[in-house]
């Protein structure tokens, strides 16, 4: 018998909310976090608009011996983490530190730390580490402060596909449960909003250039012009479903279902592959589309992609057969952080029965979408799909479900 994987614990690192309840109050009621870039004067720059996480001060989270050795996206995950563990009630000092494993995701973050490792290195007139040198210590870092912080010593990881790494992370982490690992700590934050990542994110040529922040980040919309970044995400507590009842934790729901796909070599005239993605996971699940609630789409705001994904949202589902919402509007692209918090808020939306908003946006009818927009909707949630793209081609897709 496949073993089940449950999340127990949600810690949430947003734009638009610090915690589960804050960031879900602010999401169900439409509220956005995206705003002109305060972490340095963006003036200069094409696109000077990001969801910045506001309010957050590192030190009131942490002891003071770690902010000397982390920058700040390890900083959000170490806190996101400690609020996870806390929400599914575990002390990792309790349960044998092999049974407890680290599988995150990471993307952009790591410019904010290369940035700070190459003005070290200037400073010092040395040359002897590469800017990718910086990179990949800094990945493996960062999954492995939160590992050294809890004392887990089972399975870990770092995967790097972009936005779509964040559900591959969560996958792998599942795969580690079934394989014996009783509890993975998993998910992921990203944070590059700095001046060496903001170039870096401009040169990808997705970037919306424009200033009003209700404008900006449109997908699915005629206006679509690109996507605004921003910073954050979600942790996320995944257990062995017999071993989350038998210490009597609470239970968001299951992760039940997973699949991914590589986009064909451009010009070889073969469909891109995010139809596939979704029905892999439809069918690692064993659900039908008509078990479907709602998705919560990728939404790239670039015209072609949006058209893509509109097209095998349709595919799968039908014209207008699913409800459709994209709730980052109101925080911004997050990265490998963005699909895991799409993940804790349609467990949220299968807790409460509503579907989030997407704001600002007026749909254009030739995707032919049910797109919810401007208020919640309420509606009997019990599966939903969360699907995630990464530049290079990679689409992702997963099911949650809710638990009886």
């Amino acid at each position: 018998m496949t073993t089940s994987v449950v999340v127990t614990g949600l810690g949430v690192v947003a734009p638009n909310g610090l915690g589960v309840r804050e960031y879900w109050s602010a999401t169900r009621g439409g509220r956005s976090g995206i705003g002109r870039v305060t972490r340095f004067d963006p003036s200069q720059y094409p696109s000077r608009l990001a969801g910045e996480i506001p309010a957050f001060t590192a030190k009131d989270h942490l002891p003071s011996r770690l902010l000397s050795q982390t920058d700040r996206m390890t900083r959000l995950a170490l806190v996101a983490t400690d609020w996870a563990l806390a929400d599914a009630g575990v002390k990792p000092e309790d349960l044998p530190e092999f049974d407890m494993g680290v599988i995150t995701a990471s993307s952009s973050g790591g410019f904010e730390f290369g940035q700070n490792e190459l003005q070290k290195l200037w400073s010092k007139g040395s040359q002897h580490v590469s800017a990718y040198q910086s990179f990949a210590w800094f990945y493996a870092v960062n999954s492995g402060q939160i590992s050294i912080r809890n004392g887990m010593k089972g399975p870990s990881g770092v995967v790097v596909s972009d936005q779509a790494g964040g559900l591959d992370a969560m996958a792998q982490a599942r795969r580690q449960i079934r394989k014996g690992t009783r509890l993975v700590v998993s998910g992921a934050v990203d944070a590059s909003i700095c001046p060496w990542g903001w170039v870096a994110q401009i040169a990808g040529g997705r970037l919306s250039t424009s200033d009003e922040p209700a404008r900006a980040y449109v997908p699915f919309d005629a206006g679509a012009r690109g996507h605004v970044p921003g910073e954050g995400g979600a942790i996320l507590i995944l257990e062995d479903a017999v071993a989350a009842r038998g210490r009597g934790a609470k239970i968001y729901g299951e992760i039940s279902g997973y699949g991914a796909t590589i986009d064909p070599r451009p010009g070889s005239d073969r469909e891109p592959g995010q139809r596939k993605a979704i029905e892999l996971a439809l069918a690692d699940a064993g659900v039908e589309p008509g078990d479907v609630d709602v998705v919560f789409a990728d939404a790239a705001a670039v015209p072609e992609l949006d058209r893509t994904e509109a097209e095998a949202i349709s595919a799968v589902f039908g014209p207008r057969g699913v409800p459709v919402t994209v709730p980052k509007t109101m925080t911004g692209r997050l990265y490998s952080g963005a699909a895991p918090l799409d993940v804790a808020a349609a467990l949220l939306a299968i807790e409460e029965g509503l579907i989030p908003p997407t704001v600002n946006v007026e749909p254009a009818p030739e995707h032919d979408l049910d797109l919810v927009t401007s208020q919640p909707r309420t509606a009997e949630v019990r599966t939903a799909l969360v699907l995630a793209r990464g530049q290079g081609g990679f689409n992702s897709a997963m099911v949650v479900r809710a638990v009886d």
